[in-house]
């Protein structure tokens, strides 16, 4: 068995581990650290909860503890740039933990907060910048920082960036850095975009390490979908919360608006539950998450991109109040379960209009999500490729919305993603051999 002792790592960080009760590295840090040690660019592709922030931070904390200057004015040794605040805080949180007896300084810059303290801690530099890309380029275009002096940069959540937006962003700080840094990329999923920036952000050599193929699910998750009416979700939810072994849950939405709503609806029924997105302030944000962390709050009510960079131990079950538009979004939910070595429960409400998108996550991980029957308001979807009368109803093709079918209450109509070129998946819902949704495995 590999150790943290076994990797190379200097005795300061080797210490502040053992003070955390950590001996053994998780496989993206065993084979990540002594690939940076030695001055390689990584391409990491693991999924979140793998370990990525100690895989970088601790060699970053070594090679900068080694190579002891002092950055000039407005600048930094070394920045991570992550898409979410809260992922942004959690990384400032571990370099925190694993560089307690080593002294580097570090700045953490995002938005949804007074740029005046953050420039005022960039003026005499700064040794490790944490920073999200709209709020970084900002103080930059403003020259409250600057990046000539950087010897290590890593992109987090590259995949997420692109997803929120950002690339544009990413590739502006990008033309501002030094040829000559140590760079690490990781990221969930490798789509073309996230492909054609590795390729010009890393060295030709670089060390590509792929420690969970991605899309697919934790072994330690217990997955299940409830077919129900859209009309009756939320009265799903309130019966399923009455289970007492529900001790801390996720909800996952896929707007704000709806993300409200639900919050608003448990906390009518006495439900300790709060929301989280992206119009959340940054304060209330982390209250909700203090309070979530802490117990005080039972449940989270939240948007896929708010959800990145919750890092919550504990959390017994996530509940999929929308199936995610993405196929790998439902990796990322389900995986804010079974942490630390525990156990998870994964729930997800499925109406007939999200048929396609449950699809493309079975296929995705590669397996079919087991149904629960059992529920008060089960509403069993037809045969795949039948419609109720028996007859053949191929339907909108996947991927597609339903034509001539408004949408004016909140989140899209069409059920996954489309195929790139625009052209939708071409396949009828009948074909391939499909199984009718009555021969799916029972949830146990």
């Amino acid at each position: 068995m590999t150790l943290f002792t076994d990797l190379g790592l200097i005795e300061p960080l080797t210490r502040a581990l053992t003070a955390e009760g950590y001996s053994s590295p998780t496989p993206i840090q065993a084979k990540a650290i002594p690939r940076l040690l030695e001055g390689r660019d990584v391409l990491g592709i693991a999924q979140t909860g793998t370990g990525k922030t100690a895989a970088f931070a601790l060699p970053m904390i070594q090679h900068l503890t080694k190579n002891n200057r002092r950055a000039a004015s407005r600048q930094t040794r070394a920045l991570i740039l992550t898409p979410t605040r809260e992922l942004a805080l959690q990384i400032n949180e571990g370099f925190a933990t694993y560089g307690k007896f080593v002294g580097l300084k570090r700045t953490v810059i995002h938005g949804g907060v007074s740029e005046k303290p953050q420039i005022a801690a960039m003026a005499s530099g700064t040794d490790v910048l944490i920073a999200t890309p709209g709020r970084l380029l900002d103080l930059m275009n403003q020259r409250k920082i600057e990046l000539a002096g950087l010897e290590f940069f890593v992109l987090d959540e590259a995949d997420r960036m692109l997803d929120m937006g950002f690339i544009r962003d990413v590739q502006k700080i990008v033309r501002q850095l030094p040829k000559e840094r140590q760079t690490l990329l990781f990221s969930a999923t490798m789509p073309d975009a996230v492909t054609d920036l590795a390729k010009s952000l890393l060295k030709a050599q670089h060390e590509r390490i792929e420690v969970t193929p991605p899309s697919t699910t934790v072994e330690r998750i217990a997955q299940k979908v409830m077919f129900v009416a859209r009309e009756n979700k939320r009265l799903l939810l309130a019966e399923l919360l009455k289970d007492s072994t529900i001790s801390r849950a996720i909800v996952f939405t896929r707007t704000k608006h709806c993300a409200n709503r639900v919050a608003e609806q448990l906390q009518k029924g006495g439900v300790k539950a709060e929301a989280i997105h992206g119009n959340k302030s940054q304060n209330a944000r982390q209250r909700s998450l203090a309070s979530f962390k802490s117990g005080d709050l039972r449940i989270l009510v939240a948007t896929d991109i708010a959800a990145r960079g919750i890092d919550v131990d504990g959390v017994s079950h996530v509940i999929n109040f929308e199936l995610p538009a993405e196929p790998e979004s439902y990796v990322h939910r389900i995986g804010r379960t079974a942490r630390a070595g525990l156990d998870g429960i994964a729930i997800s409400f499925c109406d007939r209009e999200e048929m396609g998108a449950l699809r493309a996550i079975e296929r995705s991980i590669r397996q079919p999500v087991p149904v629960d029957e059992t529920h008060a308001f089960h509403n069993a979807p037809p045969a795949r490729g039948q419609r109720q009368d028996g007859q053949r109803d191929d339907g909108p093709r996947e991927g597609r919305s339903e034509r001539g079918r408004g949408n004016r209450n909140g989140g899209p109509k069409h059920a996954g993603p489309k195929k790139p070129g625009g052209g939708g998946n071409r396949r009828r819902r009948g074909g391939g051999g499909g199984r009718p949704w009555e021969n799916r495995p029972q949830a146990a």
